[in-house]
């Protein structure tokens, strides 16, 4: 039977993140949910379900195959995936309101209002709105450190100092000198071959994902979880970072979350806390308006391939979207479109062409191909978000 990981038409509740990947492909701890699934019923290839300018980009399954359907925005759990694994066709398990999986018959018409439902009640971790991403990244590194083999700690190199209870990971070829790990709260992951660089303080729950860098005298606090082959240097605070984006100079990163191939320049800075202590509030994509998160602590959100210059400002609570490249004295705006060239002292449309040109050097400067798939993904992102005005 065929397994679809869909978004539920809930893909653009995680713009801007989700303008360049379904839901099942955004990282949440060590892995991505499509990872955690896949792992779960032991599966390397999985088909997807999500919005429409994505669909020529990712496997689908037949249309009227039977198949399994599954919540991507959610964290398999062990007990979860036993449940669901005695699912029959016509039955579907629900989560408090949330539809969790559901198996469809052949020739599946799309209606579920006549299909056995099976309730849940056990806690999971669920994916409800973007700021979950660091927000909820305590919970799921708790749940990737319990379920997954994540390495040893005995080889950890004799200038290290470990403080606490918990241990650090180390997987194949990862090193780390003149380190302070603070395990009190959590542990410590260092993926394949990562490096942690001399004078650097990190504090648990941390994971550092595959080949990335962690530069001299970083200050990492957790939960934080940096994916596969990027640089990181400053101070970071409770941040969920894609895969090879750099925040590699000094400079404040908080409560936040970024996408893939982002650069903040040296100093860049991020307001996490609002001057008069209220809730913050983020713009919301499906609205086209800024609603109100329930958090006191949010920095940014930054899409995929997006950068910024030397002695960026962000405002608490900014937007970033797609491909925008911003810098200048100030306070950015707290929204920024997707292909967006600019700053405070006036912004204009990054033309496609120049875009592109400029992802295909940031790419091959880490020995990867922007292949053509890259280019027609980046035309669709492009010809969406202009039809859609964000």
């Amino acid at each position: 039977m065929h397994i679809i990981l869909s978004d539920f038409d809930q893909t653009s509740r995680f713009y801007p993140l989700t303008l360049s990947r379904p839901i099942a492909d955004l990282r949440f701890g060590i892995t991505t949910l499509k990872e955690k699934w896949s792992n779960a019923f032991e599966q390397g290839v999985l088909s997807y379900d999500t919005t429409d300018h994505l669909l020529p980009f990712y496997p689908k399954a037949p249309d009227h195959s039977a198949a399994l359907v599954i919540n991507s925005a959610v964290v398999p759990s062990t007990e979860l995936v036993e449940r669901i694994r005695l699912l029959k066709p016509g039955q579907q398990i629900f989560w408090q309101k949330v539809c969790i999986a559901y198996v469809r018959p052949e020739n599946f018409d799309g209606n579920r209002s006549n299909f056995d439902t099976i309730f849940y009640d056990d806690e999971l971790i669920y994916l409800n709105r973007i700021t979950d991403l660091f927000s909820k990244l305590g919970d799921v590194l708790k749940f990737d450190f319990e379920g997954a083999e994540v390495g040893t700690h005995s080889d950890l190199h004799p200038t290290n100092t470990v403080i606490g209870k918990h241990p650090v990971y180390l997987s194949k070829g990862a090193t780390a000198f003149a380190t302070i790990f603070n395990t009190e709260n959590g542990p410590i992951y260092l993926g394949k071959g990562a490096k942690v660089m001399e004078g650097s303080i990190l504090k648990g729950p941390i994971a550092i994902g595959d080949f990335s860098l962690v530069k001299m005298g970083a200050k990492i606090y957790g939960p934080t979880s940096i994916g596969p082959y990027c640089k990181v240097g400053g101070e970071i605070n409770n941040v969920s970072m894609f895969a090879y984006s750099n925040k590699g100079h000094e400079g404040f990163l908080g409560n936040s979350a970024l996408g893939q191939w982002c650069n903040l320049g040296a100093d860049t800075n991020t307001s996490n806390l609002k001057n008069d202590y209220d809730e913050v509030k983020l713009y919301d994509y499906p609205s086209k308006r800024f609603k109100a998160t329930g958090l006191q602590f949010c920095g940014l959100i930054m899409g995929d391939h997006s950068k910024a210059g030397i002695n960026t400002m962000f405002n608490t609570g900014t937007v970033v979207g797609f491909n925008s490249n911003v810098f200048g004295a100030g306070y950015l705006r707290n929204f920024i479109r997707s292909f967006t060239w600019g700053g405070p002292q006036g912004m204009s449309g990054y033309r496609l062409d120049k875009a592109i040109e400029t992802a295909e050097r940031v790419m091959q400067r880490r020995s990867v191909v922007f292949n053509e798939r890259d280019k027609e993904l980046f035309k669709s992102i492009y010809e969406f978000t202009s039809n859609a005005d964000f």
